[in-house]
């Protein structure tokens, strides 16, 4: 069983930068591909970002590459998710996925999630 916290939602000016933090409970952290997804008003969850579980590999979906950054610090059962170059199309809660997997996946197809942390980003 993993639990899975997010923090570090906001609201930025378009331009801003944002760091989401989930902090993982559980002793084998380092097992699990980590994700963020995020879903905005009427629209489905989607895929933002995802690592495996040494961090040697990431993917990213189109709309993110080159602005944001998902990284993790299995010592500290901790994925960040930097997000620089916000726009408002951004806006939405962001959720935090835990994958017992080798296999890093796009989809929605994880085993644990967190509560969601609000980005919003002004015009």
């Amino acid at each position: 069983q993993v639990q899975l916290v997010e923090s570090g939602g906001g609201l930025v000016q378009a331009g801003g930068s944002l760091r989401l933090s989930c902090a993982a409970s559980g002793r084998t952290f380092s097992r699990y591909v980590m994700g963020w997804f995020r879903q905005a008003p009427g629209k489905e969850r989607e895929f933002v970002a995802a690592i495996s579980w040494s961090g040697g590999r990431t993917i990213y979906a189109d709309s993110v590459k080159g602005r944001f950054t998902i990284s993790r610090d299995n010592a500290k059962n901790t994925v960040y998710l930097q997000m620089n170059s916000l726009k408002p199309e951004d806006t939405a809660v962001y959720y935090c996925s835990a994958r017992a997997s080798t296999i890093i996946a796009t989809t929605t197809n994880y085993d644990y999630w967190g509560q969601g942390t609000q980005v919003t980003v002004s015009s």
